[in-house]
């Protein structure tokens, strides 16, 4: 199943890597911002916690125990939005095996479901986006929003999911799974 489920994500990376090339003019993301991973809850469906872990296996002792503390830690003080713990010194280090949230984040799309534009985070900070958002108004200025539904949720019924006859389980936080 993760070998069908690594297929599935060339298609989706292909997909986002033209989405941030379309939007780039608006994109501030580069190596070493981690604003999206400083605070967050980070759904995660089964079949990506499956190949998260799968990820983490392939680290060195020293940063899969490091990873494993901070889980342990958030465990037990149960907070509703934290940083996830596999950020390390502001880089991912699990990169390649990343969520579909992480690998969607910072781009601008048109969520149908509640009629709005949904933005990144990081508009708040500036970065995203920020050139084309009224602050005052909340007010998106964006003329082509991606049209495609970037929701894990969505992602994970699409078409492409049922081509690669993917079972992906229930979406929860990230630190739900451990």
């Amino acid at each position: 199943m993760l070998k069908r489920y690594e297929k599935f994500l060339e298609k989706l990376d292909e997909r986002l890597e033209k989405y941030f090339d379309e939007q780039c003019e608006y994109i501030k993301c580069k190596a070493g911002c981690s604003l999206c991973c400083e605070v967050g809850e980070y759904p995660f469906s089964r079949l990506e916690f499956e190949y998260l872990i799968s990820g983490l296996l392939k680290l060195p002792a020293e940063t899969q125990n490091r990873i494993k503390a901070e889980i342990r830690r958030l465990k037990s003080e149960s907070p509703k939005l934290y940083r996830c713990p596999f950020l390390i010194d502001k880089f991912c280090s699990v990169y390649k095996y990343r969520g579909i949230v992480c690998r969607t984040h910072g781009l601008a799309w048109y969520d149908e479901n509640e009629n709005r534009i949904r933005l990144p985070y990081c508009v708040n900070k500036g970065l995203n986006y920020a050139k084309v958002f009224d602050r005052e108004t909340c007010e998106v200025l964006l003329q082509n929003p991606i049209k495609e539904h970037l929701r894990i949720d969505s992602l994970l019924r699409s078409s492409e999911v049922e081509e690669y006859q993917l079972e992906c389980g229930a979406i929860r936080p990230i630190i739900e799974w451990f």
